[in-house]
């Protein structure tokens, strides 16, 4: 049997192109169940000067992009792509911007037990979907918990400083190594791909990299 091909993709939580990058993704997997890639998933802060309580998120972007108006058509064109992606993707329902860095602990947890895919499909879901915080430590945990980890150590490690370092380590070293735009996604440590791309990109990527195995 072949070897898996990596698939490493660097994304945020709180990053609407990832969701709608995941989903086209997804789709494009189910359709070849396959499918070479082992997918994990990598920290990519978009936001990191947030503290770590958050800040209301319409105040954030309005001085972040210049305005409301321009926040007003942000938000209509993100409706347009989530439609198209068959997400039900609200980007006026979360009310806080928060802090990610604990959201990516959480999904650094996940891989080491074998459950991230489900883990950044929830956060993705709970922020953007359910307008959760996902920067609240109970939050987290109790997403956590519904993919199946154990949720009092899940807890117990978010009010400790376990892997902190670690994680903001590795989205400095991707951003070292050129990730300025999340999401990107490496294939095979050689083929950059960015941006959400479609199902049928991805489709042919996934036909090309099966033809070409021995």
């Amino acid at each position: 049997m072949p070897a898996a091909i990596r698939l490493d993709v660097f994304s945020d939580p709180v990053c609407p192109w990832c969701y709608v990058g995941k989903a086209n993704l997804d789709r494009a997997l189910e359709s070849r169940p396959d499918h070479p890639f082992q997918v994990e998933w990598h920290p990519f802060q978009l936001n990191p000067e947030i503290p770590q309580e958050g800040v209301p998120k319409r105040d954030y972007l309005e001085a972040k992009f210049g305005g409301a108006a321009k926040v007003d058509a942000i938000h209509d064109r993100l409706r347009e792509v989530a439609r198209a992606a068959g997400l039900p993707l609200n980007p006026d329902v979360p009310k806080r911007q928060p802090n990610t860095l604990d959201a990516h602990r959480v999904i650094h947890w996940a891989g080491v037990e074998g459950r991230q895919n489900a883990v950044v499909a929830a956060l993705f879901r709970a922020y953007w979907v359910e307008g959760r915080d996902i920067g609240n430590t109970g939050v987290l945990a109790d997403i956590a918990a519904a993919a199946g980890m154990d949720r009092a150590a899940v807890l117990r490690l978010l009010d400790s400083d376990a892997d902190a370092e670690d994680v903001a380590a590795r989205d400095a070293d991707a951003r070292a190594k050129g990730v300025s735009a999340v999401p990107t996604f490496l294939i095979a440590r050689q083929y950059v791909v960015s941006g959400a791309q479609s199902p049928e990109l991805w489709g042919q990527v996934i036909d090309d990299l099966t033809k070409a195995r021995p």
